[in-house]
């Protein structure tokens, strides 16, 4: 059972399922794309995963594949900025390059001082490193932050979070250029040295916070590289025998060297339903961490033999030049952190290199050469700590190096030679892995991980487990002692949870606190987190009052967890219990008995396979069986039962109740809301800063090459015919004044000055260059016009001809209704048959004769798809489109060209889409006619023949009909069917008309059978073209017919 957490009001159902469809409908369309992020010390990479990108490395602005973590405030010339105005931010490499000009400006490798004390080692390392830099403490924190001298000095410092904040944006953004537009990117995962404590852990979420991400995980450096080496991967699997897999991934780079000890391998695990499934796995044994090896340490090597070689120099030693005051100089220390990177990658590649130094200081030049076997004795002793991480991460997994199936390298300093010597002296060459890419493997881990976590994504089931390397312990009083508890170790598996025991009756307290070694090597056990319960006091005075609990059964329990996400510890839920007696059953308890509805166990559920008439049927019988005994036994059993429960005493139950809890940060404390608030603010300005200097920049290069296009529009031929010479002489005074005014104010003018210049120009340029390309456009837009007007004038004769024949076919249809009616007033002549029975059926053929008669004389519905108002309209509007054509036309000739036009494309373009609409609408009225259903016709019912006897008279009349029938259907001429074919669409070529007479079958010379088509009197083209349609589908699916049933009756012979 889970334990109770803190009491909440109970949702509705349709609250509930609100929700759900909220969640999962925002999840779908907001988290289209997530980020990995690998923080360096010295670069920043990030990898991002959404539709179509999978695992891509998100470029710079100058299209690198990692950033330099540095960001830079570049001065301005006129001194500090007053309140409200930011200066220019640079980032990365060009960042960087403004260190030599501005050192106390630029900010590189500031994640070494996340979540440090102000007062910490870590603050003076950095501080040496970058001299120019002013660090202080917070107001009412212990963290440090940075001032800027670009700023008034009442502007409060940069934290190091807001700093790393403005690192994130920018790698936010470069993101978003890759995603695409319309895609916001709030989730990511970062990685995080194995030895982030708790401190670093939260100062790092807020980081992200500032910087608007959500921060799904943090993982583990060596973690990520062992999630990407897996992610291509298939291991043994555990289930069946397999033997895991146990690598060790050892990662150098530029601020520290961590051993991290993985063991891969697959499992099967239950799926949905009955299924099972197979999952692989990654999970951290151990770690192990040297906090300050790394490509810095090294660096400050070379570093510090520069100025030893500088200062040993006889001039520069006779000025009094000493080591102190060169590595305390801004500038100079930070040409000395440049070239000593320069130099670390070079002897990585050669026995030698060098850099020199023009005015390095003080104006003495200085020539600097080093080989690497001197490299190397500098870095002798930094050389015998590389193997101390591997050690101590193989004691915590409790393995050795026989134990290791390969070294896994990872992180940029690895690739120094000495480092590479001593890890192939440490495992053997063979065991070392050179196909894992060591300088993106943990990014990529981090976006793979990212991905798995979204539920936008779809991933290979690669299930993991992290450690969070660190002691965690409480500290309380109880009975006036002072009491110290461990509640986590090293190799506690983030996500964690334990129940915390205690036995208080009133309110208590306790610290979380990390127990982390300082630069001497004590262990400080940090304070990271306070509890104290809230009503503790009223919940058992409640139990034992209300339930009657024994004072003596009373326990607390405080539930904590390694949070999944930062891997920080917290409190979950708290909870009182205690013991009571157990109530006897009453009456009511009694009836409820009677009527089945007693205890739980006296109402088993079926067992697996047991039907319901299996249970019933053995539960009779048993029934049945026992109710001789039961009479016998009855007062025996009662007697037992009442003994026992004597000697056991009364029964026990225990009752939990929830109790309130407060908890708050120690160490790195929360930031209050105001705070927060206060630097999302001072970031958001500076985005909109950034933003305005952008356009701003935009407009001054657009002013600036439109005054350069300028003067080439003065030289061009079609240009000054379209203009007059007042207009060119005036054009050419403001570009003069425009081009002196860009190079000596331009710089320093704000956004709506240079507006005011460029539109100043464009007044002047851009009537001149519209004049010029609507002589050039005319000429065609006249055309098309015209063109339209010819379309017209076609669908005004088309609706004429429709028209006409729409009167046509009305006069047939009136003929025919008084042809029908004049039928209908005729009486059949008497019968004079002396069989009544002839005179019978005589009837019904009359009847059916003058209702066929009827049924032919019919008058057809005229469809009407033109009127008399079409015609009138079109026309009106073809004339009106006509004469202002003309007019325009007529006007336009009387303009000079460096006159605005009277006749505009613009207007021939309206003046066409109005005609096009018209033609349109003609078009849609026919195609709406051919189109629409055709009616069909109602087919006279003819009357059921009689078996009547054989008569002669019959046959006298039957010879009188024949006689006296109707005449055959006038056959239609060569002519008319060409002239039918035509209308159909179909070429007449070859097509003889061919009297057939009323033959049911016709046949061709070969003796193939031809098709009737079934057309009516009256035919249109279009029932000509369905029955050929008609005819033709019919026989392509008889002869498919035909070939079908031959293959089946092959298929079977096979067989």
């Amino acid at each position: 059972m889970a334990p109770p957490g803190r009491r909440r009001h109970g949702l509705s159902p349709a609250a509930v399922l609100f929700g759900l469809v909220f969640f999962f409908t925002h999840t779908a369309s907001a988290a289209s794309a997530v980020l990995g992020i690998d923080i360096g010390t010295e670069y920043i990479k990030a990898a991002l995963v959404k539709p179509g990108i999978p695992l891509e490395i998100v470029l710079t602005k100058d299209s690198k594949r990692k950033e330099v973590s540095a960001v830079a405030f570049k001065p301005s010339k006129s001194g500090p900025l007053p309140a409200g105005e930011f200066p220019e931010r640079f980032y990365g490499s060009d960042a960087v390059a403004l260190a030599a000009r501005f050192p106390g400006e630029v900010y590189p490798n500031i994640k070494q001082l996340l979540g440090v004390s102000s007062g910490g080692d870590a603050v003076q390392v950095y501080t040496s490193r970058y001299p120019a830099l002013k660090t202080e403490g917070l107001e009412d924190r212990k963290t440090v932050a940075l001032k800027s001298g670009v700023f008034a000095e009442s502007e409060k410092p940069f934290s190091v979070e807001e700093l790393l904040a403005m690192e994130l944006k920018n790698v936010k953004d470069n993101a978003k250029a890759l995603a695409g537009k319309g895609v916001e990117i709030t989730d990511v995962v970062f990685t995080v040295p194995p030895f982030y404590t708790v401190e670093e852990r939260r100062a790092l979420e807020v980081a992200a916070q500032l910087a608007g991400f959500k921060v799904l995980s943090m993982v583990s450096d060596g973690l990520a590289v062992g999630l990407n080496y897996a992610t291509s991967r298939t291991f043994p699997n555990v289930n069946d025998g397999g033997k895991p897999e146990v690598n060790l991934v050892f990662d150098m780079g530029a601020g520290s060297a961590s051993a991290t000890v993985l063991r891969f391998q697959g499992r099967t695990v239950k799926d949905v339903g009955k299924r099972n499934k197979t999952v692989q796995e990654v999970q951290v044994l151990g770690t192990g961490w040297d906090r300050t090896l790394g490509g810095d340490a090294l660096n400050q090597l070379i570093v510090d033999n520069m100025v030893a070689e500088f200062t040993e120099d006889a001039i520069v030693a006779s000025l009094g030049i000493t080591a102190e005051k060169v590595k305390t100089h801004g500038r100079t220390a930070a040409k000395l952190w440049k070239e000593a990177e320069k130099v670390r990658q070079v002897l990585s590649a050669n026995t030698g290199t060098g850099a020199y130094f023009e005015s390095f200081f003080d104006d003495k030049n200085f020539n600097y050469k080093i080989k690497r076997s001197t490299f190397e004795e500098l870095a002798a002793g930094h050389a015998a700590r590389v193997e101390g991480p591997i050690k101590r991460a193989l004691e915590a997994a409790g393995l050795t190096l026989a134990d290791i199936d390969s070294l896994i390298v990872h992180g940029g300093a690895s690739r120094t030679p000495f480092v590479q010597q001593r890890l192939e002296a440490l495992v053997g060459k063979a065991k070392i892995k050179a196909n894992v890419n060591s300088d993106e493997a943990a990014v990529f881990g981090a976006a793979f991980k990212a991905a798995d976590l979204s539920p936008s994504f779809r991933v290979k089931e690669i299930r993991d487990t992290d450690l969070q390397g660190y002691n965690h312990g409480i500290q309380y009083m109880f009975n006036m002692k002072d009491r110290d508890q461990k509640i986590f170790t090293p190799a506690t598996k983030i996500g964690a949870t334990k129940d915390l025991p205690f036995q208080m009756m009133g309110e208590f307290e306790f610290t979380i606190y990390q127990s982390t070694p300082n630069a001497k090597g004590d262990v400080v056990k940090d304070p990271v987190l306070h509890f104290a319960s809230g009503n503790l006091t009223r919940a058992v005075t409640k139990l034992i009052d209300t339930d009657g609990c024994d004072r003596d059964s009373f326990n607390n329990y405080v539930q904590v967890r390694l949070s999944p996400v930062t891997g920080t510890p917290e409190v979950l839920s708290a909870w009182v219990t205690c013991e009571t007696e157990e109530a006897k059953p009453g009456i009511v308890d009694g009836v409820k008995n009677f009527f089945g509805m007693g205890d739980k166990k006296d109402q088993e559920p079926l067992k697996e396979g047991e039907s319901a008439s299996e249970s019933t049927s053995s539960s009779s019988s048993s029934s049945s069986k026992s109710t001789k005994a039961s009479k016998s036994s009855s007062s025996s059993s009662a007697t037992a039962e009442a003994s026992e429960d004597a000697k056991a005493g009364p029964k026990k139950k225990t009752v939990t109740s929830a109790i309130t809890f407060t908890v708050s940060q120690k160490g790195y404390e929360k930031h209050p809301r105001k705070e927060f608030k206060r630097m999302q603010d001072r970031l958001a300005d500076f985005d909109a800063s950034d933003k305005a200097r952008r356009t701003r920049e935009e407009i001054l290069n657009s002013l600036e090459a439109f005054t350069y296009k300028s003067r080439d529009y003065l030289e061009d031929e079609s240009f000054i015919t379209s203009s007059t010479a007042a207009i060119r002489t005036s054009l050419e005074e403001k570009l003069s004044a425009a081009s002196d005014w860009i190079y000596s104010d331009g710089p320093n003018a704000n956004l709506d000055t240079l507006k005011s210049k460029l539109k100043e120009l464009e007044d002047i340029v851009k009537p001149v260059l519209k004049r010029k390309q609507e002589s050039i456009d005319r000429p065609e837009a006249i055309k098309a016009f015209e063109a339209n007007l010819a379309d017209v004038k076609t669908a005004i004769d088309m609706i004429k001809t429709q028209i006409a024949e729409q009167n046509v076919q009305l006069s047939k249809s009136a003929e025919s209704a008084s042809k029908a009616s004049a039928s209908s007033t005729e009486a059949p002549p008497p019968s004079a048959s002396a069989d009544i029975l002839d005179d019978l059926e005589e009837d019904e053929m009359l009847k059916a004769s003058s209702s066929e008669t009827a049924a032919t004389n019919e008058p057809t519905e005229v469809p009407i798809i033109y009127t008399e108002e079409d015609l009138k309209s079109t026309e009106e509007a073809h004339e009106k489109a006509s004469k202002w054509l003309e007019e325009k036309q007529a006007a336009q000739t009387k303009l000079k060209q460096h006159e605005d036009p009277a006749l505009t494309t613009k207007d021939l373009q309206a003046e066409t889409e109005k005609l096009n609409t018209i033609i349109m609408q003609m078009m849609m009225k026919k195609a709406r006619y051919y189109n629409a259903p055709k009616p069909q016709k109602a087919k006279p019912k003819a009357s059921k023949p009689k078996a009547k006897k054989p008569s002669s008279k019959k046959d006298k009349t039957s010879s009188k009909k024949d006689a006296k029938g109707e005449k055959p259907a006038k056959e239609p001429t060569q002519a008319e069917l060409e002239e039918a074919l035509a209308k159909a669409g179909i070429k007449a070529d070859g097509i003889k008309l061919q009297n057939m007479g009323d033959r049911k079958e016709v046949r061709d010379k070969d003796g193939k059978l031809l098709t009737q088509l079934e057309l009516e009197e009256g035919a249109t083209e279009e029932d000509i073209k369905a029955a050929i349609e008609k005819a033709t589908r019919e026989g392509r699916e008889a002869l498919e017919r035909e070939k079908g049933g031959k293959g089946r009756t092959g298929d079977r012979d096979e067989l």
